[in-house]
């Protein structure tokens, strides 16, 4: 953690909504006049989309059936641990970034699926990061531990996975066969690799649909923000004003000392209630230490 040089971290797995939570923060930074360094955590994966496709046939050839997206093998942790390291020590870091489709690959005269060259950060007031592996702890790297601010998007897991099988068929023409092979594949990564940065969040937010998602893989739906609840779970309370959330955000309840629980349709408005006071702390206190 860094008073000078602050990271803010969402970790979520694919599917999960973090690209949603994602713009409710580009909101806050573009409202308060604040500077940031954003990092895409497909930014640190190890291959490309070329080399994944072949690494995966390789491994299981090998009697690796598990290889995925989610784990070690295929992730650049001890670089992402570097970059937060750096930032939180000077401001300072090399990334990239994965270019998904054709539309991001076209300024950067580069094939959809490829990363481009590693390169400094520009200057920055914090670094905030979006992906799969923003709290991970290994026996090797502790990337959770340079976060100031670190934040779980976890939706529960029949709803995962029906956003994750909705967004892989529309968006990239998937089948639902297809993408539940790359949900079974990536099961013991995620069980591994995955869940445990939710027990090193500051703060966790957990949608949960009130209509039936028993079997994920035949519903024709997502279910809506009307339909769903928001489970809000902070690691240490101490300093929220709950009453005041609470009269902020209509027919919401605390249902422990430290859970807060809100209509699936406010989660954006209790992100910016409990996420701009906190951005303008970080931003102050760096901007009070450098004017020292």
């Amino acid at each position: 953690m860094s008073v000078k040089h602050p990271i803010v971290a969402i970790t979520g797995s694919s599917g999960a909504g973090t690209s949603s939570v994602t713009r409710t923060f580009e909101n806050i930074f573009r409202r308060e006049g604040v500077s940031a360094a954003v990092i895409e955590g497909d930014s640190y994966h190890r291959y490309d989309r070329t080399e994944m496709k072949k690494a995966m046939a390789d491994a299981e050839a090998g009697g690796r059936p598990h290889f995925s997206h989610f784990g070690e093998d295929a992730n650049l942790f001890a670089e992402l641990e570097q970059l937060f390291r750096d930032y939180s020590e000077s401001g300072t870091g090399r990334s990239r970034k994965y270019l998904h489709n054709d539309e991001e690959a076209a300024p950067f005269q580069q094939p959809a699926g490829t990363f481009t060259p590693w390169a400094q950060l520009p200057e920055s007031e914090l670094l905030f990061y979006e992906g799969l592996h923003g709290g991970v702890k290994t026996e090797h790297v502790d990337v959770s531990r340079y976060a100031d601010l670190l934040i779980g998007v976890v939706p529960v897991i029949n709803l995962e996975w029906i956003q994750k099988i909705h967004r892989d068929r529309s968006t990239r023409g998937y089948s639902t066969e297809a993408v539940t092979d790359v949900i079974l594949r990536r099961m013991h990564d995620y069980v591994h690799y995955i869940c445990p940065q939710f027990t090193r969040t500051h703060i966790n937010f957990q949608r949960v649909p009130v209509v039936d998602t028993s079997d994920p893989f035949i519903a024709r739906t997502i279910p809506t923000a009307d339909e769903s609840l928001v489970v809000i779970r902070f690691a240490n309370p101490r300093g929220f004003d709950f009453p005041y959330l609470l009269s902020m955000l209509h027919d919401s309840w605390m249902s422990r000392a430290n859970t807060l629980v809100v209509p699936g349709g406010k989660m954006e408005l209790a992100m910016q209630l409990i996420f701009t006071p906190m951005i303008l702390r970080l931003v102050e206190r760096r901007r009070q230490q450098r004017a020292a």
